[in-house]
């Protein structure tokens, strides 16, 4: 692929090694062994990298699976079918749907042949009975998923330092932990990550992160030199939204290369494994053959290289446009809402997301003019206008 528009600062950024994250490694990063991976139903094998997942010590192909949008269990199966061990799942995808479906599917196999995560969203600052209520939360997760353990349980989408190290947290997960539970603590994030992966090495209870993680994060380096202390303090790390929103344009009508996304995450040996939420089986077919080879080609850099000044619809989740709205709304989350409806095209997803803040229906109409300047170049105001009238659309409706 030979594009004149590729910018050469941006295509040798993607082309070398970045602080910790080994972007361009030759073989198998030295974390990562080279194993043969035998499908769930025995017929085919394959070789696969296989990672460490911290001081957790499991041992889980690059590849996972997101199941955050798929309501089909035969993509389950199919993904399952071709050696992929863990999914990930939370409390409140689909209403919980989403947690029976992967319970309904493997209540009959061998509980040591995958791995599940799910995770857990709490209010902050906490009330007076969180420790009852997020205790029937877990529970009823486990009861969803038909097990009487998982391998990690992520609090869910954390913004905050307190929200890292508040006691009454830190205390009852430690409590989950002991009860057995849960296996491993995790935390999930996708705003102020450097601040927060500090945190967990600091409060030294937390064994995953997982984070968003891909080649238009604007901090980059800060990232990588922040999971590098994580990884050295025995932290697993595992990355999402490393397809950027799943298109190449701002109206989401080109899909993006998922491959090279996932080799561009995948070259940094401190990322444990990547969970796309693949939910056809095209999609499945292009994540395993990304996981067989899956060395960056000089076509993939220079694709992504071209991507780099291109808007598409990754929120950067970096808060500076609360500060600058007037009305301080919570734009970030708005514009996740907005890229899983135009780049996932999943308006149900994106209703749950808008259903979970606090907006009254004239939010945006306030202003005669925004005053938000982002710095990914969205046009806020034209995309709360086109996000916030889906949380009206009935559920029948909705895909």
């Amino acid at each position: 692929m030979k594009n004149k528009n590729v910018n050469r600062r941006d295509f040798i950024r993607l082309s070398a090694t970045a602080g910790a994250g080994a972007l361009l490694v030759p073989n198998t990063a030295a974390a990562t062994a080279t194993a043969t991976v035998q499908s769930a139903n025995r017929e085919t094998a394959f070789e696969i990298p296989v990672r460490t997942l911290g001081k957790t010590g499991l041992q889980i192909p690059i590849l996972s699976m997101g199941v955050m949008r798929a309501d089909n269990p035969n993509i389950v199966r199919a993904a399952y079918s071709s050696g992929i061990t863990h999914f990930d799942t939370a409390h409140g995808y689909q209403n919980g749907k989403n947690e029976e479906m992967l319970g309904n599917f493997f209540k009959d196999k061998p509980r040591d042949s995958f791995t599940i995560a799910t995770k857990g969203k709490l209010d902050y600052p906490l009330k007076d009975t969180f420790e009852k209520d997020y205790t029937e939360l877990l529970e009823l997760s486990l009861k969803r998923l038909q097990m009487d353990f998982v391998e990690i349980f992520y609090t869910h989408a954390l913004e905050r330092v307190e929200e890292v190290t508040d006691k009454r947290i830190v205390d009852l997960l430690l409590k989950f932990k002991a009860d057995g539970k849960i296996k491993n603590i995790g935390l999930s994030t996708h705003a102020n990550k450097p601040e927060l992966i500090d945190a967990a090495i600091e409060t030294g209870i937390y064994d995953v992160i997982l984070v968003s993680y891909n080649f238009k994060l604007n901090n980059l380096k800060e990232m990588e030199e922040a999971i590098d202390r994580g990884v050295k303090a025995g932290i697993g790390f595992v990355a999402m939204k490393t397809m950027t929103g799943g298109a190449e344009d701002a109206e989401g009508k080109n899909r993006i290369n998922g491959k090279a996304c996932l080799k561009w995450a995948w070259k940094n040996e401190n990322i444990t494994m990547a969970i796309p939420g693949f939910t056809n089986f095209d999609l499945l077919d292009d994540c395993m053959a990304a996981a067989k080879s899956p060395q960056l080609t000089a076509e993939d850099k220079e694709y992504l290289a071209m991507l780099c000044g291109k808007e598409l619809l990754y929120c950067q989740q970096c808060g500076k446009c609360t500060d600058e709205c007037a009305e301080h709304l919570p734009i970030p989350d708005l514009m996740r809402a907005y890229m899983y409806a135009y780049g996932y095209k999943n308006a149900s997803l994106s209703k749950e997301t808008l259903q979970s803040l606090t907006l009254a229906d004239d939010a945006c109409k306030k202003c005669e003019k925004c005053k938000v300047s982002c710095i990914s170049g969205f046009n806020v105001s034209e995309k709360i206008a086109a996000i916030t009238p889906v949380r009206n659309i009935p559920d029948v409706f909705l895909t």
